[in-house]
């Protein structure tokens, strides 16, 4: 049962084969079991789960069941959660108790979802390999001395050890994707706009985009139609139709034109990422999809831009966080201002305060022009490309990370190494684009390669769509990690 779809348990739930309170304890015997050693969720609380478990029973039984109702799954802990901690894997916010919900919480909650914990993340969304979490890396089911990715590897890695058969993330430079790619999972990042980001604690507020991840492209679309809608309350959430995720799952790959750039095919590239990807490709091509190959020449400086801009929006938006009014505040202090610097020396780690200080230098002035706004210039450069290549194809394909998964540890001393394993995430965010990762096999070593589908503004659908027959196909969705069996 663990190792089901979402559709799978939708339907044992249907036909009364197992009830939401028995999958529910399921999965929370399992966290209980494995969590000590993966270290995937920063809270939770069984007397919660169960509770939300009996009321979908109750649901079903009168009725009112929809597609979800009884699922249990996760949550970021970047997402508000009334009456649980909040914490966005920070010292900062270790005390902080919600006294509301995110939209994406309410949405799942009206869907009759049942809330298995909060998981762990970097710091503010700020790493990509969850080793900047102030409550200790996650660790990745298919090799715990590897990371699981960032910043939402919790929520990866509870995803593919079973401790959940789904959960939420966000991604700002590829923090759905990459550690989707690095544990084996699907993992899908939306148009900017498509899920709101109320409640979603920012950490730069023109690329954050909340999105889920599941075990396949068919569970995305369902999570989709829930988390997906229009919030007054989100200035930037779009106001649209309501569509089904799921309505392009069987529509056939003759004709697709599947987009191929150069700049994603070069060096630096790990041999057997490279090698996998192109089978998969190949895939594709055999059954009926025409590979177009094409250039997107500044995504090679999206990058530099993305560490101008994300931090740039990170100083402004952290500067909430002062010991006032919630959150951590140092003890000892003289004046207000040294209970600022106290506080925020003590509560951010290092990689945020990095960010924080980059952010501040670029917008300082006499800076301004010649960093953030040149960088903002670039971006639309970035958006203006993929454009024009989706003038040539329907979506495009290449590696989601340059790397399997990397060792914890390896990159801690050189930040910039880190920074450089975004490089096929990042262009997406910067253009509001939907992206998605799905697995496409394993190098020698036994870990997950990553396979990413990028498409125009709203084509989650038609990605969703290629994606499920790809699986429909192969396996590599379905494999178990080795270091946690089922």
């Amino acid at each position: 049962m663990l190792n089901s779809t979402l559709s799978e348990l939708a339907g044992a739930l249907a036909r009364g084969s197992i009830s939401s309170v028995e999958l529910t304890r399921l999965c929370l015997e399992r966290i209980a079991r494995l969590n000590g050693v993966l270290n995937a969720f920063i809270t939770v609380d069984a007397e919660r789960s169960l509770r939300e478990a009996r009321a979908a029973d109750e649901r079903r039984a009168a009725g009112r069941a929809g597609p979800l109702t009884g699922i249990p799954l996760a949550h970021k802990d970047i997402y508000c959660t009334r009456g649980m901690l909040t914490t966005c894997g920070s010292r900062m916010l270790a005390n902080f108790v919600s006294p509301y919900d995110a939209h994406v919480v309410e949405r799942f909650a009206a869907a009759g979802t049942v809330l298995l914990g909060k998981t762990n993340m970097d710091e503010f969304a700020m790493g990509s390999s969850n080793e900047t979490s102030y409550f200790g890396p996650a660790k990745n089911p298919w090799d715990t001395a590897h990371v699981p990715g960032g910043s939402s590897g919790g929520s990866a890695a509870a995803v593919a050890a079973r401790l959940a058969p789904a959960a939420t993330g966000t991604d700002t430079g590829g923090s759905i994707r990459q550690p989707a790619a690095f544990t084996g999972v699907c993992g899908l990042k939306p148009t900017y706009g498509v899920v709101s980001r109320y409640g979603m604690i920012a950490f730069a507020s023109s690329l954050d985009q909340g999105g889920p991840m599941a075990r396949c492209a068919e569970d995305l679309a369902l999570l989709m139609n829930a988390m997906a809608g229009h919030d007054a309350r989100d200035s930037t959430s779009l106001e649209r139709a309501t569509e089904d995720y799921s309505r392009e799952l069987s529509a056939p790959l003759a004709g697709l034109r599947i987009g191929l750039p150069r700049e994603y095919f070069g060096a630096g590239i790990a041999p057997e990422v490279l090698a996998r990807v192109r089978e998969a490709i190949a895939w594709f091509e055999a059954h009926g999809a025409r590979l177009v190959e094409l250039d997107l020449p500044n995504s090679r400086l999206a990058v530099p831009v993305y560490y101008v801009i994300a931090p740039a929006e990170a100083s402004s938006n952290l500067s909430r966080f002062d010991g006032v009014r919630y959150g951590h505040r140092a003890r000892g202090y003289a004046d207000l201002a040294d209970m600022y610097c106290r506080t925020r020396a003590e509560g951010f780690g290092a990689e945020v305060k990095r960010r924080i200080l980059i952010g501040t230098y670029v917008l300082s002035h006499g800076y301004y022009d010649a960093y953030y706004l040149q960088a903002q210039k670039v971006r639309r450069l970035i958006a203006r490309d993929f454009a024009e290549a989706f003038e040539r194809c329907d979506l495009i394909m290449g590696p989601t990370a340059p790397s399997t998964a990397f060792a914890l540890g390896a990159n801690r001393d050189d930040p910039v190494q880190r920074y450089l394993n975004d490089i096929f995430t990042i262009p997406a965010p910067l253009a509001g684009l939907p992206a998605l990762s799905i697995p496409c096999g394993f190098d020698a070593a036994g870990l997950p390669v990553g396979l990413q589908l990028t498409g125009k503004h709203f084509a989650e659908a038609r990605l969703l769509g290629a994606a499920h027959r790809y699986q429909q196909a192969t396996d590599w969705h379905r494999r178990v990690p080795a270091a946690t069996p089922l």
